[in-house]
């Protein structure tokens, strides 16, 4: 779907979001493409957990995110995943299979629940304790939520 039907009717300036999101990541050096679309993350987020279960947690995060922020691909899509599974590090014949039996479908359905009970309207959420920063924030707001608890 693209963004602009995604934020359709709603009072919210596109253009200057994305300035601002693109003015941050050249600031701290952060690649970040053009992408104008956004796509169901439901299968990666499964692969997350599996990547998280084989030790390789941070690597397929870093690989979904350069494949989807910065290549603009569709990681919704079987071969996009194989191809980032195997990337981080992590067996590409294994992907289907994960998906297909549904092996991490409750730990994200957890993480989904979890999300619905704390009200969670946005991403990214940064939460520590109790405290939450939802959406995009500068640094001295998390030096203050750290401060916090």
């Amino acid at each position: 779907m693209e963004l602009t039907e995604l934020f359709h009717g709603r009072n919210f300036d596109m253009v200057a979001m994305r300035q601002r999101l693109t003015d941050v990541a050249a600031e701290i050096g952060l690649p970040l493409g053009g992408g104008t679309r956004i796509c169901n993350s439901r299968r990666a987020q499964e692969l997350g957990k599996w990547a998280e279960f084989m030790g390789k947690g941070d690597e397929f995060r870093q690989c979904t995110y350069h494949a989807y922020f910065v290549e603009g691909l569709n990681i919704a899509l079987l071969p996009e995943l194989e191809t980032i599974a195997e990337a981080a590090g992590l067996p590409k014949d294994d992907v289907y299979d994960i998906l297909a039996q549904g092996l991490f479908a409750e730990a994200v359905d957890a993480d989904w629940a979890r999300a619905r009970e704390m009200a969670v309207t946005a991403v990214p959420l940064h939460l520590i304790g109790e405290q939450a920063l939802v959406g995009f924030h500068p640094y001295e707001d998390f030096v203050k939520l750290l401060a916090r608890d």
